[in-house]
């Protein structure tokens, strides 16, 4: 059927793609100085798309496939080197974490000789969050060792008893990145670089290095603003250590599509320890999962599909893969003030899914 006397080839090409519209939409209505995506399909084809500008004060254009900081996605990375140690035999899931860090989880109904690795994985263990007491205004030029984060979180009790409810906490995975680094004996840094990231050729991905604050190939700028009606500020040059273990990777959307594309492929986890993975306790009433260090989310044309996201002053990034094997993922250059703003990032990945 034809609608006004076009030709269905016609139709077909004068319709705008929707995730273009979305990525639009999210510079025109929500105001994020730039937005970037890439999706890839079945026969991993990838499209790049690009809004916006990638410099404010020049008004540069978006660098397509651009670097950003990938924030809490670096969490299924610090998981899967974890899970690649378990299948190894050098770490158990259900161990106490006392195991490997001796006398280190302590404080006010905090007692690591009672928190599983899983727990810590899943965000079941109960350890408070240390991010809410770093002022963002600190993250351009301060430096925090691992330790320091958990000093910092161990000042407040515990949320609730290992095991008997789930609060997404970056405490857990400072925890387990000190683990990979007691049972390795090398820098975290190190391992999800050997492991990871050079094994399945991820060539611009990387975690920074101790003092830089750069991003290393061409990228958009990134924006933070402290509450809502506040004015952007350039947080593109930050210190993430204060991410480490759980936010501190820089890669594009097409390299985080190629990792989780990888690792749902299996070919970076046995088949035991991905099962592990995909192992999920419900977010809420949300609809979504969370398993060690993955997320699911359910899709509007059914299914869901596996990924994580993350945010960090300057980018938030979303996206995963279907078990047919699309994948998709956004980045903007602010992170939204408001929850709605970041469903509608979320939306722009389930139209890249469903599409």
């Amino acid at each position: 059927m034809t609608m006004g006397g076009l030709a269905p080839s016609a139709t077909a090409a004068a319709r705008p793609d929707p995730v273009q519209q979305g990525l639009g939409a999210l510079v025109r209505d929500d105001g994020m100085p730039a937005a970037l995506a890439s999706v890839m399909d079945r026969a991993g084809r990838t499209r790049t798309y690009t809004a916006g500008v990638g410099d404010l004060a020049t008004g540069a254009k978006v660098p397509a496939d651009g670097q950003v900081r990938i924030g809490s996605t670096t969490k299924t990375f610090t998981a899967v080197t974890v899970l690649q140690l378990v299948g190894e035999g050098r770490i158990a899931l259900d161990s106490p974490v006392e195991t490997y860090l001796p006398g280190l989880v302590r404080g006010e109904g905090i007692d690591g000789r009672h928190i599983t690795v899983r727990e810590l994985l899943q965000h079941t263990s109960g350890l408070p969050e240390y991010g809410s007491d770093i002022p963002d205004d600190d993250l351009p030029h301060r430096y925090f060792d691992p330790r320091d984060l958990l000093d910092i979180a161990f000042r407040h009790k515990a949320d609730f008893a290992p095991g008997t409810s789930w609060a997404y906490s970056n405490t857990n995975y400072v925890v387990a990145g000190l683990i990979v680094q007691k049972v390795t004996g090398r820098p975290l840094a190190e391992e999800i670089d050997r492991r990871i990231i050079k094994r399945i050729g991820l060539r611009h991905t990387y975690f920074p290095a101790p003092g830089d604050k750069t991003i290393r190939e061409p990228h958009p700028r990134g924006y933070h603003r402290n509450a809502a009606g506040a004015p952007l500020r350039d947080f593109t040059e930050i210190d993430p250590s204060a991410a480490w273990a759980a936010g501190q990777l820089i890669s594009t959307n097409s390299d985080v599509n190629r990792f989780f594309t990888a690792l749902m492929t299996g070919r970076l986890l046995p088949a035991a320890q991905l099962a592990q993975m995909r192992t999920t306790v419900p977010i809420g009433d949300t609809g979504a999962g969370y398993g060690l260090g993955l997320m699911s989310r359910p899709l509007s044309c059914g299914g869901v599909y596996w990924g994580h996201g993350g945010d960090i002053p300057g980018y938030e990034t979303r996206g995963g893969i279907t078990d047919d094997g699309r994948a998709a993922n956004i980045a903007v250059t602010s992170v939204p003030t408001d929850l709605a703003a970041t469903r509608r990032v979320e939306g722009v990945v389930d139209r890249a899914l469903c599409g």
